[in-house]
């Protein structure tokens, strides 16, 4: 198993037009192993059931990835070296692993680095396909309850159009169940997608940015390239925040009242497309011709949607029930108490798996910081 980037590369190059020979030279591949990763039409995470001992580094890889990323501003001549990294976790921690197991980890970690750097500013010329994303806060009434969420907006500054979801959260489940929803509505990916910021794609680090890996199997299994906004010229990002604004204040005003937040959202893009029932202001052409335009730059959805899902492995307490963020209480049931299970974070749902990968429950997810304890569906089914 070759790591994420590396298949992203693959892909990318035989997407233009390069042959299989080639690519399998420039990635350092065998043929055969550049066709298995061009075949593969699901890149979504499976549940962790667990085949034999966690690697002994796993518990120091935080350890491995914050001298690595120390080396970024270091003088090249005195970065880290695999052998370098083995001594100082043998000598200052205490770790008993040999020089070629840290030797791989080492290596894979510089491999999964995957720094944005932008030089310069951006393209300011769309073109159709070419999208802007962004979120936005807004309150909804949400069963009963008057609640502060964030509403996604992936814009088509070529046609000025944005279309809307809306989430809990700004975590990388929530931007990738957003996505790929629209995705869906359109029928078709775009070519480009430039983020405003790293929420819910990466985390911002003194030398760029990390990407989260759900994001990194997300943009690899859809294909589209991606980059960031520069953090500071205002102008490459006033397209997108205006848009987040002026969705807010035509769909969100007055607060509406939300029971269901798939059923809001199916009708959401619609909703979003009316509102650019107009001439495009710059263009003197309507909104909805040119869009037309985006959709046929679109490239085709993959043959199998992407599973937007984040697994974990956790030991449920003396009630059987997990917790995560440190407030939000899951059940599984008496029988699973004390037990190692599968957890399965998705924008709106949790889905809990014991050991071997059979389903025990599955719950709403919680979000905010006060506690909360969730019983959960479909409990022993």
């Amino acid at each position: 198993m070759i790591n994420m980037s590396r298949i992203n590369s693959i892909r990318r190059r035989r997407r233009e037009g390069e042959s299989i020979a080639s690519i399998a030279r420039a990635e350092g591949v065998s043929e055969p192993t550049v066709r298995k990763y061009l075949k593969v039409d699901d890149l979504s995470a499976r549940p962790p059931v667990r085949k034999g001992r966690a690697s002994m580094l796993d518990e120091w890889t935080p350890v491995i990835e914050q001298w690595l990323a120390e080396d970024r501003v270091t003088w090249r001549k005195q970065r880290h070296t695999a052998t370098r990294v083995w001594e100082r976790l043998r000598d200052e921690h205490g770790v008993k692993v040999s020089l070629s197991t840290v030797t791989r980890k080492v290596a894979q970690l510089k491999r999964e680095f995957a720094f944005e750097r932008e030089s310069g500013f951006l393209d300011l010329v769309w073109h159709p396909g070419e999208c802007q994303a962004d979120f936005g806060e807004v309150d909804v009434r949400y069963r009963g309850s008057v609640t502060r969420m964030r509403h996604f907006v992936l814009d088509f500054p070529y046609s000025n159009i944005g279309l809307s979801q809306l989430m809990p959260a700004e975590n990388a489940e929530c931007t990738c169940q957003a996505l790929s929803d629209i995705f869906e509505w359109l029928g078709g990916v775009p070519v480009r997608i430039v983020y405003d910021n790293a929420a819910g794609v990466g985390r911002k680090r003194f030398d760029g940015i990390r990407l989260t890996r759900l994001f990194q199997a997300f943009q690899t299994h859809y294909g589209f390239e991606y980059s960031f906004c520069n953090p500071y010229p205002g102008h490459e990002k006033g397209g997108v925040e205006a848009r987040v604004g002026a969705v807010r204040r035509k769909l969100f005003v007055p607060v509406p009242s939300v029971w269901n937040i798939e059923s809001f959202n199916e009708r959401l893009p619609e909703r979003c497309l009316a509102l650019g029932d107009r001439e495009h202001y710059r263009k003197g052409e309507g909104q909805a011709g040119l869009f037309e335009d985006d959709r046929k730059a679109l490239m085709p959805l993959p043959s199998k949607r992407f599973d937007v899902v984040t697994w974990k492995r956790l030991k449920t307490d003396k009630y059987g029930q997990v917790t995560l963020q440190g407030r939000h209480r899951y059940s599984t049931g008496p029988e699973h108490a004390g037990r190692e299970v599968i957890v399965g974070l998705r924008a709106l749902g949790i889905e809990i798996l014991d050991a071997k990968g059979a389903h025990i429950a599955t719950h709403p997810r919680a979000y905010g910081d006060k506690p909360t304890s969730s019983i959960g569906r479909n409990l022993g089914t």
